[in-house]
């Protein structure tokens, strides 16, 4: 049977028979891991594997959000630390070559951390433009708080993630920069002008409409649909593939966060029916992640394509580099603005 259109979580360090069972018989198109899920390189590795050997597929994409500071889910002392995106914001504003380059460079050294234990799939870069006054739930993830500042050291991130095997996920579309709550515990209603979100919000995700991957906002914003958020409606996805003119793999945000309301199958069926590819569900809990896979249809169509057009994207023979020079360059870079 063909993969189904979700990717999901498990509850911790190694497969449960039950989830192992699941898995092989709902068949998500990918997994996710989080701190729960992280002990070590090899423990990483050996459930990473596992993963893939439940739905009998080498290629199966498993994610993690490796974006570096508060959001960084391999950590010490096993794996070095990185810096969040505005601190790759500061060296662009003293030096816009070095900037972008330390850029691609930090993305590379993630991305080559996450190739050894088998992680092929990243959600980075955040392409939101933080606000005045908006909630910090975005704060210093973002590049900068100009659009320009965003898209360069955006597309810098996510060609280093490409450079080395990894497929970045630009998120989250059309943008979280102005939300004055946190999405994981309220659902977010932005009132901004068609006009203003078009010259600020939107114009990283069409600068980057080139990517294999994007995760959509669990956002209200009432210029495009004051009824539902981004996630689940049709206007919201018809302006992700319409007005940004993004026609790559367009995922869910977490299901499970607070934003939304209902039933986990219903939160799924309509983000299906809204035009996401696929679903997202993270806190690996069986009963809900039953609920999206009876919501999640087979892959097939405009969603298989793009879905397997995002996994014909990874670059299987790596950039060369050499990490050790690399981390040295970053670390001097980033002294340089400390």
């Amino acid at each position: 049977m063909s993969a189904r259109a979700f990717i999901a979580g498990s509850s911790g360090p190694a497969l449960t028979e039950a989830e192992r069972a699941f898995f092989r018989d709902a068949k998500p198109w990918g997994f996710i891991v989080f701190r729960r899920n992280i002990e070590s390189p090899g423990q990483l590795a050996a459930l990473v594997a596992s993963f893939r050997d439940a739905v009998g597929r080498a290629d199966a994409p498993v994610l993690v959000d490796q974006e570096g500071g508060r959001v960084q889910r391999m950590t010490t002392p096993h794996w070095p630390k990185y810096p969040p995106g505005a601190r790759f914001g500061e060296i662009f504003a003293r030096d816009p070559v070095l900037g972008r380059e330390i850029t691609r460079l930090g993305a590379m050294l993630m991305a080559h951390d996450l190739g050894k234990v088998g992680i092929n799939v990243d959600c980075v870069p955040v392409l939101d433009v933080p606000q005045p006054d908006a909630h910090d739930i975005i704060g210093d993830r973002a590049y900068g708080r100009d659009p320009r500042t965003v898209s360069i050291l955006g597309r810098a991130a996510a060609e280093g993630l490409l450079a080395q095997g990894v497929l970045p996920v630009i998120k989250h579309v059309p943008g979280h920069g102005r939300a004055f709550a946190d999405s994981h515990e309220a659902l977010p209603v932005v009132e901004a002008s068609f006009a203003e979100l078009d010259a600020t919000d939107f114009a990283p995700f069409r600068a980057l409409a080139d990517m294999p991957l994007a995760m959509t906002a669990h956002v209200v914003y009432t210029a495009i649909d004051p009824a539902a958020p981004i996630t689940t409606s049709r206007r919201g996805i018809s302006l992700i593939r319409d007005e940004l003119g993004y026609d790559g793999c367009v995922m869910s945000d977490d299901l499970s966060m607070k934003a939304l309301s209902g039933a986990m199958r219903g939160r799924a069926e309509a983000a299906f029916a809204a035009g996401c590819d696929l679903a997202l569900h993270c806190n690996g809990d069986m009963d809900e992640m039953r609920a999206v896979a009876e919501a999640a249809p087979v892959l097939a169509g405009d969603a298989g394509r793009r879905a397997a057009a995002a996994l014909g994207r990874i670059a299987h023979a790596p950039e060369p580099f050499d990490p050790v020079d690399a981390r040295a360059r970053l670390d001097a870079a980033l002294a340089a603005v400390a």
